[in-house]
């Protein structure tokens, strides 16, 4: 009885701890810039144990207000265009997910993971797939919701996202690939980046190939008319 006693006070304890280090992180993190990723950390670990790749680790935090406004709507139009109206998860999204793996049973899954969804999973959890990574990813991505404008998950999104190896944030890869400030990024270049998005270890934004040009022009296309209240840049 004693035993049951403690393992139920440990696990209050723990559920309490968890509950105010999980929602006071998210509310730090509203503020203050992410300083690494567990997938950077992977990456990272990867690198120093692969003889043909270099341990590279390329971030650069830029404010939102200072990358170029066609980059948010770029990545906006190809992987979540109702970001501004969902509450963190699209229901929609996930019907239409569901319907054409249905259609398509034996190819590569189409998923429907929002860009609130990914910047949970990426800022505060490891990348595995599991049903318990799955439900933290939903209580995480309920929290950046409450606590953080659209504008911060933006920002954090844009500032965390893998585009190379070991390169990660628009700032970084913008300096990287093109030689210029995420300011200076034109329609074209933001695209091509939000193409890259899916395979961003074996796509090049410099060294495209056709399916990527293929993304880029069909982001290029859609991107006139995804409707965008906060976000908008089509040069």
């Amino acid at each position: 009885m004693k035993f049951w006693e403690n393992a139920k006070t440990i696990t209050l304890k723990i559920t309490k701890w968890f509950f105010i280090l999980s929602i006071g992180g998210v509310i730090i993190f509203r503020f203050v810039p992410i300083p690494f990723t567990p997938l950077m950390l992977i990456r990272c670990a990867e690198q120093a144990f692969d003889d043909k790749r270099e341990v590279r680790l390329k971030k650069d935090w830029t404010s939102l207000d200072e990358i170029s406004p066609s980059m948010p709507l770029a990545v906006i139009t190809s992987e979540d265009q109702r970001f501004e109206d969902h509450f963190g998860i699209d229901m929609e999204a996930i019907q239409k997910a569901q319907n054409y793996n249905e259609r398509h049973k034996g190819k590569r899954l189409k998923g429907a993971s929002t860009i609130s969804q990914q910047v949970a999973k990426n800022v505060f959890l490891f990348p595995t797939r599991n049903y318990i990574r799955k439900a933290f990813e939903l209580y995480f991505t309920f929290l950046i919701e409450v606590f953080w404008s659209k504008e911060r998950i933006m920002e954090v999104y844009l500032n965390i996202i893998e585009l190379g190896d070991g390169i990660y944030g628009v700032e970084a890869a913008s300096q990287h690939y093109f030689k210029k400030p995420a300011a200076k990024l034109d329609v074209r270049e933001a695209a091509m980046f939000a193409a890259i998005l899916p395979l961003p270890l074996k796509w090049s934004p410099v060294k495209p190939n056709a399916r990527v040009q293929k993304r880029q022009q069909w982001i290029l296309r859609h991107m006139r008319y995804v409707d965008v209240k906060d976000f908008n840049g089509v040069d």
